[in-house]
């Protein structure tokens, strides 16, 4: 422990913000200097086959400390976020029996409010609803799943990422299975955890954080991902590879544009995806910002938390 003595309050160290900010690099400080598992909110990190477009830490900077929810599925699974809040849970459990302290780190607004607040349960679809959903994406696409969203729950349709079908069609099975919109069964009653959260955001200034989005991409172009895309080619109906980085890439290999559009894109579509994190998170008024970089700051606000 930092602080030389055992933490009494179990205690989940929640790191947020948008994508390239630093949070990995943050978390991996703050679990050496705790002696603590991490836990992965970031719902790409999770699928073995999808290493480099992801950003996953690499096996040198995950030494030592261990990873979860980091190459736990493969792409062809079915996990949603329900899953992994059930896992997780369980998961923590146990780790609080080892440690008071443990960290949650991700991008994913979702899965983080999974861990943080619950997620309410939602009925299952069944097999003729999903193929009613899969068949009209496959004849029209994410707009033929974007505009039955909007006649079925227009408060929804604001609210979700309408370039991420697989929020958008579980949306669509639990309307057209239970009669009722998605958004009005979504708000259900915080669940009470047994644990303590102190949420820590990651932000700077929108000309630094584009700059950071442009050289992660530069890089991950420079260590093979147009490689690892084309192993994933014939996946690439499948919901996990429906995310930035991946569609760009495989409409480059279909033929249907240049790299250096794709490349251009891949950016641009970074950029928008940051910025619908950032509208997320702060509507989270329990989160404290920082500029990357400040660790000393973090620490000491996060050591000021956990003797409260």
């Amino acid at each position: 422990m930092v602080s030389g003595k055992k933490v009494p309050v179990k205690t989940l160290i929640v790191i947020a913000g948008p994508t390239a900010i630093g949070k990995t690099s943050l978390s991996i400080y703050l679990a050496k200097l705790f002696n603590c598992s991490i836990l992965s909110a970031d719902s790409r990190q999770f699928y073995k086959e999808m290493t480099i477009g992801t950003a996953k830490p690499s096996a040198n900077e995950m030494k030592g400390i261990p990873h979860y929810f980091i190459n736990s599925n493969f792409i062809s699974e079915e996990y949603n976020v329900g899953k992994y809040e059930t896992d997780a849970i369980n998961l923590l459990d146990k780790l609080f029996t080892e440690n008071n302290i443990q960290i949650l780190v991700g991008g994913s607004g979702l899965y983080i409010d999974a861990v943080c607040k619950g997620f309410d349960e939602l009925p299952e679809a069944d097999f003729e609803v999903r193929n009613k959903i899969n068949d009209l994406y496959k004849e029209k696409g994410i707009e033929g799943l974007q505009n039955l969203l909007k006649g079925l729950d227009e408060v929804y349709y604001y609210k979700v990422d309408l370039q991420n079908p697989q929020r958008i069609r579980r949306a669509l099975e639990v309307c057209l299975t239970s009669g009722k919109t998605y958004s009005s069964l979504r708000e259900g009653k915080i669940k009470k955890r047994n644990f303590n959260i102190i949420k820590i955001g990651l932000n700077t200034k929108r000309e630094d954080l584009y700059e950071r989005i442009n050289i992660r991409v530069d890089e991950m172009m420079k260590h093979g991902f147009l490689d690892e895309v084309k192993q994933l080619k014939s996946y690439k109906h499948l919901n996990a590879l429906q995310t930035v980085g991946y569609k760009e890439l495989f409409d480059y290999l279909d033929g249907k544009m240049e790299l250096d559009s794709a490349i251009n894109l891949i950016k641009q579509n970074t950029r928008r995806y940051a910025k619908r994190q950032l509208t997320w998170f702060r509507r989270d008024e329990e989160i404290k910002w920082f500029e990357p970089g400040n660790e000393t700051d973090i620490l000491n606000y996060i050591k000021d938390r956990v003797g409260e």
